[in-house]
């Protein structure tokens, strides 16, 4: 497994070359769109600026530059951008009983 840089939306978190962007970006701590993990619906749908990716086969209509999240798997560092902000999941607190 080689290690390697992922930035998204001007924000670098680490990644692998052996996994999925959309899990790799949901480990990390973001939350891209998504509905099917598939590559039928498209919602994952980001742009490519910089790097390579392995894009397996989909459904989705993806235009040039484009990548689906859930069938790319980097094969060096990359640069993405998403059309809106990631978010970061919500902070969970201690409930005192």
């Amino acid at each position: 497994m080689t290690k390697l840089t992922i930035t998204v939306n001007g924000q670098a978190v680490s990644g692998n070359n052996l996994e999925p962007l959309l899990l790799q970006l949901e480990q990390a701590g973001l939350q891209p769109e998504f509905q099917c993990r598939n590559g039928m619906c498209g919602a994952c749908r980001c742009k490519l600026k910089s790097g390579h990716v392995t894009q397996y086969d989909a459904m989705a209509f993806i235009a040039p530059g484009e990548i689906l999240a859930c069938r790319a798997v980097p094969t060096s560092d990359l640069t993405l951008e998403f059309e809106y902000h990631l978010q970061l999941p919500p902070l969970q607190t201690a409930v005192n009983e």
